[in-house]
């Protein structure tokens, strides 16, 4: 290295010689430390990088509320790079556009206004479009002014920014993120916020949770796109250690164009892939001959209807197998890498969801604490003032006197403070006062604020003296959040294969396009849970169940076939047409029901109807299909006579009326009726005449006041039928009294006749006051918890009007299995 003289140089400057190399290694890494911690990467506990939490904390100071009419995002971007964020407009409206997406982003931070792009263009120019802060961001923001976060200077030192906002929500999870800094990058996956605040509350309520616990909150990321992640496993994997991958498959549906011609009808892609670039590469697989079958797509997206793609089928191929390629060698299945990489005290980590949750956590514990502290000194200031000016209120007059015969106002605080004992604060206070505040209304109005105010300081002094009541206000605010800006689940989640509306599994071979019409069973679980058995013709019937499993209590099956038709019938009385062939399939030698799809996501039901039975939609079928309602009504449909529509009408129910369970029931059946206050009617099914589609039904079981029916069904007349009862006390919290249980023969129920009362099933103890489950049909009975997991029932058959044995955990359903709805209860 040539040395330089330090010849003529001014006095006090110097020239010194320095290792090219060691400088370089220096510089590099205080670039790297500046790029992660300073714009790639996101906190961990609000979620957000700089440049975002700089944007929402700006638009906060503008006074950008969600009340108040937009800006241009010039504006806010020239106020966001001015004082706090000096890196280029460019990187600050591409932060602002990115949390106005809502396609991008699970919970949108910024409203927008105008053009701010989509998956495939870009948006317009600053100047053009306006934005105000979201909802969501207020909660974010919130409560800034109270000492809640450190603060720190900005570039310059002129200005005060928070380091971290309070983050009302967990919005790393909710809302994802992306980055490449030096060295390392991250992507997190959206979530459901109501999932994710779930799982944060059962974590603060307890603290040891395992990742299995919040998993049943959190079972998997929630995108904005919707669509529907196929296995799990990659999803579990990052959960645990911070990094894995799952894949994305779009909604499509099969779809009669029109009368001759079938279709492959598209509603939700893949999170960020768009649909022109789906448009391009399905004309690129056409072209190159690695996609057959199609004739034509269109892009019939609107604002009334969302996306829609249109993709025609030439006739002769099966629309289900051309899925098949689409998946293959198109985005229409994409996959999604999680590296969540976050900082945490100002360093990199990789995270999991317990550790991810846990920062978050004790970020609120943080932000409630600081808040309560800052509460609690501003209202001891504020009782101090107030107990000053009652003092002066009391003796006014000598109030008077001492400040009228003072010098000046520095001899009159200090003889206002000898004579009437106060503090100097107190004093001073006294002295600005004004004389109309000297009323006895507002003596009235001082004991009331002096009141309140002892009220608050000792609710805020036990809060922050007990770790147990600070995390019940940190669990009851996020409550409040998530009742305010949760929203249903978008992205569907299955172990199987992904299930496609109307039709799918079939051969990936372009030469064979063909799917076989093989017989097969859907099942359905009392936790609703929908999965497809695919049974090999010599087999036909035969169920295999080499153990229990989640979610393995059956509540209704039908043979078909895979392109059959098979009906939901929901518990407001119509029946939802579906094929099996878009079912998750698993194999009949080993049934595991928590492979299954939930039935309310994959038939969109909403969440205050339940699918309680499948029929046999089929012309051939033989079996009439009966039906109880929850206040006694009992109905047979006629066999055969189902319309071929989408949704059909099973029963007319009366206001105030729903259907609590059906069954396909022979005529050589017994109908039972199980009542909330513990009676049981059993009666031949061929006592009720078959009527048609439209009938309201007849009298099955006479109830008492107050009771209602709880379960109903057909059961064969056989010496294995049981009845299983579990009793509870009403007035016990959730979750709290699991019960006593009990099985019985069903024949020792004698039959009765329809409209009657029916016989007593189950005994009351002291402070028991009704049945909560109950269930009949050929043993053995399986009974699942809340969660789905496998619960045991005694193992002996009890009388029938006895009192059951007590049970080890609390018992949310009961149903039959797979094998003994067979009939081959022998092999279960």
């Amino acid at each position: 290295m040539a040395r330089t003289e330090a010849v003529g140089l001014p006095d006090g400057e110097r020239i010194e010689d320095v290792d090219v190399s060691e400088e370089m290694q220096g510089s590099f890494l205080e670039y790297a430390y500046s790029v992660i911690y300073s714009r790639a990467l996101p906190d961990a506990r609000d979620g957000l990088k700089p440049v975002q939490r700089r944007i929402l904390y700006q638009m906060a100071e503008m006074g950008l509320r969600p009340d108040r009419g937009h800006v241009k995002s010039a504006r806010v971007t020239g106020e966001v790079m001015g004082k706090l964020h000096p890196h280029g407009d460019g990187a600050i409206y591409d932060a602002l556009v990115r949390m106005a997406q809502p396609f991008t982003m699970r919970v949108p931070l910024v409203d927008g206004h105008g053009n701010f792009g989509s998956l495939d263009d870009g948006p317009a120019a600053a100047r053009y479009t306006e934005a105000r802060l979201a909802e969501p961001s207020m909660a974010m923001t919130e409560n800034l002014g109270e000492d809640v976060v450190d603060f720190v200077p900005n570039y310059d030192n002129q200005i005060m920014q928070p380091s971290v906002l309070p983050a009302a929500f967990p919005n790393l999870l909710v809302n994802g993120a992306s980055g490449i800094a030096v060295g390392m990058a991250t992507n997190m996956a959206p979530h459901n916020l109501g999932e994710v605040v779930e799982a944060a509350r059962h974590l603060l309520a307890h603290p040891d949770a395992t990742l299995d616990d919040l998993m049943e909150f959190v079972p998997g990321p929630d995108l904005p796109s919707g669509g529907t992640i196929v296995g799990l496993s990659g999803v579990r994997d990052a959960y645990a250690t911070g990094r894995g991958s799952f894949r994305t498959r779009a909604k499509v549906s099969v779809e009669n164009l029109t009368p001759r011609k079938m279709g492959l009808v598209v509603t939700e892609l893949p999170y960020l892939v768009g649909p022109e670039r789906m448009i391009e590469k399905i004309k690129d697989g056409v072209q190159s001959k690695k996609l057959v079958g199609i004739s034509d797509v269109k892009d019939l997206t609107d604002r009334t209807h969302g996306l829609r793609l249109v993709i025609e089928i030439k006739s002769g191929f099966n629309p289900t197998a051309v899925l098949e390629l689409l998946y293959k060698h198109t985005p229409l299945e994409d996959g999604f890498g999680i590296n969540n990489v976050a900082l945490v005290d100002g360093s990199p980590r990789t995270l999991g969801l317990r550790e991810l949750l846990d920062v978050y956590v004790r970020h609120r514990l943080s932000v409630v604490t600081r808040r309560s502290e800052y509460r609690l000194a501003r209202r001891r200031e504020r009782l101090h003032l107030v107990e000053g000016l009652l003092v002066a209120i009391l003796d006014i007059d000598e109030v008077i006197q001492v400040i009228r015969t003072s010098d000046d106002s520095e001899a009159a605080r200090a003889r206002l403070r000898d004579v009437f004992d106060l503090s100097e604060v107190q004093a001073e206070y006294i002295l600005e006062l004004r004389l109309r505040r000297l009323t006895k209304f507002s003596r009235m109005e001082l004991e009331g604020e002096r009141d309140q105010l002892l009220a608050d300081i000792a609710a805020l002094e036990e809060l922050l003296s007990s770790d147990d009541r600070l995390r019940a206000q940190v669990s009851t605010e996020l409550a409040e959040v998530s009742d305010r800006f949760a929203t249903p689940r978008r992205t569907l989640l299955t172990e199987a294969d992904a299930p496609v509306r109307g039709g799918r599994k079939a051969a990936v071979d372009p030469e064979s396009l063909q799917i076989a019409d093989s017989p097969c069973r859907v099942l359905l679980s009392t936790t609703g849970r929908l999965v497809r058995v695919d049974i090999p013709e010599s087999e036909t019937g035969i169920v295999r169940v080499p153990k229990r499993s989640k979610h393995d209590a059956v509540r209704s099956t039908v043979v078909t076939t895979v392109r059959g038709q098979v009906g939901a019938l929901t518990s407001t009385g119509r029946v939802l047409r579906f094929s099996p062939v878009d079912v998750p399939s698993v194999p009949p030698a080993a049934v595991r029901l928590d492979a299954g799809v939930r039935v309310a996501e994959y038939l969109g039901t909403p969440k205050t109807e339940t699918v309680v039975a499948l029929v046999d939609m089929s012309p051939g079928a033989e079996d009439s299909l009966a039906i109880g309602t929850r206040s006694g009504v009992v109905k047979r449909v006629v066999p055969g006579g189902w319309p071929d529509k989408p949704e059909a009408p099973a029963i007319t129910l009366k206001p105030g009326d729903q259907v609590i369970g059906a069954t396909q029931a022979p005529a050589t059946d017994d109908l039972v009726f199980i009542t909330s206050n513990a009676q049981l009617l059993r009666f031949p099914a061929e006592g009720v005449r078959p009527q048609g589609l439209a009938a309201g039904g007849v009298a099955g079981v006479a109830l008492a006041p107050g009771a209602s029916v709880i379960w109903f069904g057909s059961v064969p007349r056989s010496d294995d039928a049981v009845v299983a009862t579990v009793s509870t006390a009403s007035s016990a919290l959730p979750g709290t009294d699991t019960g006593r249980a009990k099985v019985s023969s069903l024949a020792e129920f004698p039959a009765k006749g329809r409209a009657t009362q029916g016989v007593r099933a189950h005994a009351f103890l002291k402070g028991e006051d009704g049945l909560t489950v109950a269930w009949a049909g050929i043993a053995p009975p399986h009974a699942v918890g809340t969660d789905g997991a496998a619960r045991t029932l005694p193992d002996w058959l009890s009388k029938r009007d006895g009192s059951g044995s007590p049970l080890e955990a609390v018992i949310g359903t009961i149903g039959g299995s797979a094998a003994a709805l067979d009939g081959t209860a022998g092999e279960a």
